[in-house]
């Protein structure tokens, strides 16, 4: 399952066009891709030709569900991956040089400080928890999503999103991942999609695939289905320039079975934590590093 990965990126470095983009990085751009990876029989879409550091995106997922919008809760876990951009912004309006280390540290002991600085505007978690309509009413799409799946699972409505409109221009980062939609079989099983908008194909795609996999065995379980098929759709699906060398080393390995990913039933969606997942059989080829584009 995990070379269909590895032949898209074949094809993003060997045919993509060739642009400047937002983070003046440049990328190799493809617009439309579809991977396809069957969880029924316990496997997940953690690559095995790098290592990818799963409990990092499985942590930001739980985050997501919590609806929160800080970096607080994710640094007191060692979750780093959000940094960048309140980083950027600190240092931009302040002319403050402080290290990401010691930016980090700060957040974390100064809660005065972190509600400031931390904060990353309505992003993912306010979207799924917290959608906010134009008369004032609070939408959770989470809840209505397992409350539809567990009452009225052959409906086409089963989804949630996090492009509102009205406040992208808040966030630190417009979504990437935009919508979930989910799929039940006659038979019990729990098919799921995801439409990504932008995908970086080296460094954001294993973590959304983690993440995604995480969510939709949560969602069966809590459900009471079977996990189905995972199906990833991406837009504009790019290698950033300095990534291209890294892409080929990846490439160049042979990949490996794929992990199971087994989790405790936490009795709700919003009871679990990182100690109810357990992932087992996993033999990964060596991390390989590169720089986010912020």
């Amino acid at each position: 399952m995990e070379q269909q990965y590895l032949d898209l990126m074949r094809q993003v470095l060997d045919h993509g066009d060739e642009r400047i983009d937002r983070t003046g990085v440049g990328t190799r751009s493809l617009f439309g891709a579809m991977l396809r990876f069957d969880l029924s029989g316990g496997q997940v879409p953690i690559l095995t030709t790098k290592r990818v550091y799963w409990k990092l995106a499985v942590k930001e997922m739980l985050w997501f569900l919590t609806g929160g919008t800080n970096i607080r809760p994710l640094l007191e876990q060692n979750v780093r991956i959000w940094t960048d951009w309140p980083l950027a912004a600190y240092r931009r309006a302040t002319g403050d040089t402080i290290d990401q280390r010691a930016f980090e540290d700060r957040i974390v002991a100064d809660a005065d400080f972190a509600a400031h600085w931390g904060e990353l505007g309505p992003v993912y978690g306010k979207q799924w928890r917290r959608w906010t309509g134009p008369d004032g009413q609070v939408h959770d799409q989470i809840a209505t999503l397992l409350d539809t799946l567990k009452t009225n699972p052959a409906s086409r409505r089963m989804l949630f999103h996090a492009w509102n409109v009205a406040e992208v221009g808040q966030m630190a980062l417009p979504p990437c991942h935009m919508v979930y939609q989910y799929h039940v079989t006659s038979d019990g099983r729990l098919n799921g999609l995801l439409y990504q908008r932008s995908c970086d194909l080296l460094l954001g795609l294993p973590f959304n695939l983690t993440g995604a996999a995480a969510l939709q065995l949560m969602l069966a379980q809590q459900a009471g289905l079977r996990p189905g098929e995972l199906v990833w759709t991406g837009g504009d699906v790019h290698l950033y320039s300095n990534h291209l060398n890294q892409a080929r080393t990846q490439m160049a390995r042979d990949p490996r079975p794929l992990p199971v990913m087994t989790l405790r039933n936490a009795g709700s969606l919003d009871a679990y934590r990182i100690e109810d997942f357990e992932l087992s059989d996993y033999d990964p080829h060596p991390p390989i590093t590169a720089e986010v584009a912020v």
